[in-house]
């Protein structure tokens, strides 16, 4: 019987499919689509057609999106309004003192997402303590009416200390939904966490994007039951995959679908490594860092999104905006600069042939020579590598460079310092020695940066995945059922009674495991987020059982590494958190090449080292055991790698390349030839 699983990945620019049919990995990229389910239809279809099966055979489906963050970053979400306490309307645009830039007086908050005139009030309060003022319900349904009135397409309901005592905002909640017929995210279910402009924000994101999502979804999974698919399980911004319905009713949750997918692969494929390993994920729009150290991915549970500040659980990205689509351009000081403005897929890099007359990082790769002018991204889109070279000497000619490839190399140069400064951010700047670590690229363009990066940081081992131009689709084949819920509770360590915290576990683990497919299967992780009494931020340390002295010691520890110093202050658990998760066996791939993939050789323009005559491999027809010295170009239809001189590799018996710098001496005699 034939064993079938998909993912399929959307991006802003391409749609990425990975197949595994027994141990048979068939992978696909097309163009991403307007409507995005039009496009994961497309790739499933041509995935199936190349591997010879029909899609009523696909077993199991898992899908990563963008739909929610492209709303939050292009403020394309739904019309939406917010009630909440009386004299906290404004709690959205008062926000936070920090400012983006500290001496900047000049400088534009975002916009909120919702207008002041959106905004309804109730006459109601809550305490840490408990209900002070009981809600009106008659005054509920008048606000009910106004929302109505003013055509909103989703609310939000936030109160004041709802995470505490959530039995006002229940009847508020319970109410909108009886009188209006449009999505409704209450905080109490969105994020029962303290700081109300945090979980105002989260719950506003999530009523912003629900329909969004919600819409989708049921175009996709309609799309999807025609073509005798399986329900699609849907990648969350935590790793792991839930239900279309859970998903729906947790829209906010899905903004980092796509990269967290990315890491879920990058950490399935890396194999072993020292510490751990940075993931680098390069797409069409911009580049994706995280860290994974002993096989798990860093977790957090802030970020922001356009300027809307986040707080769900989630993988620990950093994003910055360089891709392969990002235009290059010059500043009012004549200074070269890449992204974050991208090509897009439409009209795309000059080198597409759709248009595009800016130059892109891309451009830049085709000038240098990495990307060959018989190249067939994705397997069908062709280069016009004339159309690359006139854009790079438009470049050249406003930045004042010599010529079309003078400007290729200075934008190669950019996006690798922009990227580079990425990865420091998620190891130097937490204490983590990049040194230490291995680098696994991935995306459409990743590999072809990644031994320039790992030799700017002094990384000394890289791993190409197999499906690298694919791998958050591959990634989404191995990723858990994962659900979380937690609760702020602010309970005192050290000597205190531990059963308030026994009991709030005890409640946060009955709920959790009421979301899983199969409650005999879960496995369940504690945590709590702590701090020293006073502090504005906390720590997340995992929790087996709550021992408060034991927790508190943990903390410390944590704290130490951290930040290098313990004080000699009471510590306080403020947030106690509970994960539940079904374990998914990674798919079991086997290699089909069987040679040492050698095409032809053409010259390539290395930065610090000039032209080279460089050799050029099919990477799909490389069997496991083939050594490659760099320089080197591996072409495959997804992505191309380079292997920069002074680096030599293997094709691992899964597909991998795994890469690692050679001696000094080496690497100046190999860029000597």
């Amino acid at each position: 019987m034939t064993d079938a699983r998909i993912g399929v990945d959307v991006g802003g620019t391409f749609t990425d499919v990975a197949l595994v049919v027994d141990d048979d990995l068939v992978t696909a990229k097309v163009p991403t689509t307007g409507d995005q389910s039009v496009g994961v239809l497309d790739g499933i279809r041509k995935a199936c057609d190349e591997a010879g099966i029909e899609p009523e055979s696909v077993d199991h489906f898992a899908h990563a999106m963008t739909v929610s963050v492209n709303a939050l970053l292009e403020r394309a979400g739904a019309e939406t309004a917010l009630v909440t306490t009386a004299g906290f309307r404004d709690v959205l645009e008062i926000g936070r003192q920090a400012r983006p830039d500290l001496y900047d007086l000049d400088v534009d908050k975002p916009t909120p997402l919702v207008p002041r005139r959106r905004r309804f009030e109730l006459d109601e309060r809550a305490t840490p303590e408990g209900i002070d003022v009981p809600v009106d319900e008659d005054e509920v349904r008048d606000v009910a009416a106004a929302i109505e009135s003013t055509g909103a397409e989703s609310v939000a309901v936030s109160l004041l200390h709802a995470y505490a005592h959530p039995e006002n905002e229940r009847v508020v909640t319970e109410t909108l939904r009886e009188e209006l017929d449009v999505p409704i995210s209450a905080s109490h279910e969105v994020l029962s966490e303290f700081r109300e402009f945090e979980r105002t924000a989260t719950t506003v994101a999530d009523a912003y994007v629900a329909p969004g999502i919600g819409g989708y979804l049921g175009r996709l999974l309609d799309r999807s039951r025609e073509e005798g698919l399986p329900e699609p399980r849907i990648m969350k911004s935590n790793g792991g995959v839930a239900d279309i319905e859970t998903v729906r009713s947790q829209a906010v949750t899905t903004v980092l679908s796509g990269p967290a997918a990315g890491v879920v692969g990058a950490a399935t494929t890396a194999g072993s490594e020292r510490a751990g390993v940075v993931t680098f994920d390069m797409g069409g729009t911009s580049s994706d860092v995280s860290l994974v150290r002993d096989g798990d991915a860093e977790r957090s549970s802030d970020t922001e999104i356009g300027g809307v500040p986040i707080r769900t659980p989630m993988v620990d990205i950093e994003t910055v905006g360089a891709g392969g689509g990002s235009i290059a351009w010059v500043d009012a000081g004549g200074a070269l600069r890449v992204g974050p403005e991208s090509a897009g897929a439409d009209p795309g890099p000059a080198c597409y042939g759709h248009g595009g007359e800016r130059p892109t990082v891309t451009d830049a790769n085709v000038v240098l020579g990495y990307i060959g002018s018989e190249a067939a991204l994705g397997g069908e889109l062709t280069i016009d590598a004339d159309a690359a070279h006139a854009a790079l000497e438009r470049l050249a000619d406003e930045a004042g460079l010599e010529d079309a490839e003078d400007a290729a190399r200075g934008v190669y140069r950019v996006a690798n310092a922009t990227m580079t400064r990425a990865i420091r951010s998620v190891t130097v700047e937490r204490g983590h020695d990049p040194r230490s670590f291995g680098l696994v690229a991935f995306g459409g363009a990743g590999p072809m940066h990644a031994t320039a990066l790992a030799d700017r940081l002094d990384i000394e081992r890289v791993v190409i995945p197999g499906p690298a131009g694919v791998l958050s689709a591959y990634g989404l084949l191995a990723a858990d059922e994962t659900h979380d819920t937690l609760r702020t509770v602010r309970l005192p360590l050290g000597a205190s009674d531990p059963s308030e915290g026994i009991a709030v576990y005890g409640d946060l683990e009955s709920t959790v495991i009421e979301a899983v497919s199969d409650p005999d299967e879960a496995r369940l992780e504690r945590a709590a987020d702590c701090r020293y009494a006073g502090q504005s931020f906390e720590l997340t340390v995992p929790v087996e059982t709550f021992d408060p002295e034991r927790v508190a010691e943990r903390f410390e520890a944590a704290h130490e590494r951290a930040y290098g110093y313990r004080l000699d202050a009471p510590v306080e658990a403020v947030t106690l958190r509970v994960t539940a998760a079904i374990g998914t066996e990674p798919p079991s791939v086997s290699r089909a090449g069987g040679g040492d993939g050698v095409i032809d050789t053409r010259e390539a323009v290395f930065p610090d080292v000039g032209t080279v005559e460089t050799g050029v491999y099919d990477r799909a027809a490389m069997a496991p055991g083939t050594e490659i010295e760099g320089p080197a170009i591996l072409e495959r239809a997804e992505s191309t790698t380079v292997v920069q001189p002074g680096w030599r590799g293997r094709i691992r018996t899964d597909g991998a390349l795994s890469l690692e710098r050679v001696a000094d001496d080496a690497a100046d005699t190999e860029a000597d030839r």
